[in-house]
């Protein structure tokens, strides 16, 4: 196959960082250093700094909405970003948000004519329901936020669980499961480290120390998490629990942990974003408690997997996929209870913690090498696909407003390019005026000081005939004034 050139479009990019960012920057970071090209456009953040990533990064204007959805959302109809991409001569588009992403890509499919990929990382059905509370309002975003996703060339989902929620929210087309990777190497970090990281915690030896990773949100299943604990502890059962991560719940959550009266053993840490660090965490827990059954793939799972950590998932969940329980990680049911039983059972029994965590990595590890070249195997034959005519015409409403958005954007950006040219050429034309103005004045002064020094030259010869001739006078006047004498 030939090397590709890949747009690659998210709401969310470094300095936010979420599941979906990383997995763009793990796409753009293997696509250019391995595979081809990739471009990453996101929204502007004031304090990005983009220069580390081996990929080029365009920004387009954003307003400021992490009050209301924790990132800041892109303006999406940019006549300077449509003149930007066009000249980027993409072979495919790659979005991984269905709405202003999404909108970007179809914009720019009708400028360029290549085909759209959308992955579907994110329950957007909760996402809709934390946003907006008036149900009539919810049932509309969901219709939107479809037609968005199912104008896309192909869909994929990043694991089965993800699929059938889209189904759920009314999407009735074709998918493709496609799941993310891990960007951590099988295997532990050196011990040394483990112990840097994870000093002036108090972890007596001997003492199971369970795990979470991730945005501190309730609905990530923190409660159950919470109370699972407070079992624990009332049962006179010793642990110690450590939280990593921010989010809009992280102070309620931080306060339900000391109201239950868990401060001694369980703490929490500010995000990291030193990926060894969090490495070196996960090789110190001896067990990762995931009961989240919002996210659709769960790559902290994997994460962890990699460093030879089980977890304990809600069965059924989008986490659990390809989940053995009691083989490559624990299935419980989604509540507390069922929890501080399975964690009760575990803690009686350290080595089936470990003999899980070994079987976790050899079973459900993937890496975002691997994960990347199978997405961008795909993108050839959705490209062949494109080509021959063999995705569905886009001819809805919202396929003949941004055919017409995308056709004022080119005239916009056609315009002020014409502009441009014309305060170019005018720009050129002043400084060829200039110019000559100046080599003007600078031969109007020589000339001038040619014309001076003639002046000068023949006043002096006037000056010195002259001379002589007075000089010539005197000798003859007193030469005669002798004779007399």
């Amino acid at each position: 196959m030939d090397k590709l050139n890949v747009c690659l479009i998210n709401d969310s990019f470094p300095p936010a960082i979420d599941g979906v960012a990383n997995a763009v920057v793990n796409y753009g970071s293997i696509i250019n250093r391995e595979l081809g090209q990739a471009t990453v456009v996101t929204p502007f953040y004031p304090d990005a700094d983009d220069s580390a990533f081996p990929f080029p990064v365009v920004r387009y204007p954003s307003l400021d909405m992490t009050k209301f959805v924790g990132y800041r959302a892109g303006m999406p109809f940019s006549p300077e970003l449509m003149e930007t991409l066009t000249q980027g001569k993409f072979d495919i588009i790659h979005s991984h948000c269905p709405i202003t992403s999404t909108m970007v890509a179809r914009s720019l499919r009708e400028t360029i004519r290549v085909p759209v990929v959308f992955t579907y990382h994110t329950k957007f059905d909760i996402d809709i329901a934390n946003a907006i509370s008036s149900r009539r309002l919810q049932s509309e975003a969901a219709r939107l936020l479809v037609e968005n996703i199912a104008a896309c060339d192909e869909v994929w989902t990043v694991s089965n669980g993800a699929g059938e929620n889209l189904r759920k929210l009314g999407f009735a087309g074709e998918y493709r499961v496609m799941p993310n990777g891990v960007d951590f190497p099988r295997g532990r970090v050196d011990e040394a480290q483990i112990a840097a990281v994870t000093a002036g915690y108090d972890f007596p030896a001997g003492v199971p120390v369970f795990l979470f990773v991730g945005r501190m949100m309730w609905y990530k299943g923190i409660r159950i998490i919470l109370d699972a604990l407070k079992l624990l502890d009332e049962a006179g059962e010793d642990f110690r629990m450590v939280f990593i991560g921010g989010g809009g719940d992280r102070q309620e959550i931080i306060a339900c942990s000391e109201e239950l009266g868990l401060q001694k053993k369980v703490f929490f840490s500010e995000p990291i974003r030193d990926r060894e660090k969090i490495r070196a965490w996960y090789c110190r827990a001896d067990l990762f408690l995931f009961p989240s059954t919002f996210d659709t793939n769960g790559l902290v799972v994997r994460e962890a997997a990699a460093c030879a950590l089980g977890s304990v998932l809600v069965a059924g969940s989008c986490a659990a996929e390809d989940i053995a329980d009691g083989r490559s990680g624990f299935l419980i049911e989604e509540n507390a209870a069922s929890m501080a039983a399975k964690l009760r059972e575990l803690i009686a029994h350290p080595a089936a913690m470990a003999e899980v965590g070994r079987h976790a990595q050899e079973d459900i590890y993937i890496s975002w090498e691997e994960a990347v070249r199978r997405a961008y195997e795909r993108y050839g034959v959705v490209i062949d696909n494109f080509r021959a005519g063999r995705y569905l015409a886009h001819e809805s409403l919202s396929d003949e407003f941004f055919r017409g958005m995308a056709s004022t954007l080119e005239q916009i950006g056609r315009r002020r390019a014409l502009n441009r040219r014309t305060l170019e050429a005018g720009r050129a034309a002043y400084a060829q005026f200039v110019n000559e103005m100046n080599e003007g004045y600078e031969r109007l002064v020589s000339d001038m000081n040619e014309e001076h020094e003639r002046l000068i030259s023949d006043l002096n010869e006037e000056h010195e005939r002259l001379r002589s001739e007075v000089n010539r006078t005197l000798e003859d006047f007193y030469s005669l004034l002798d004779r007399f004498l």
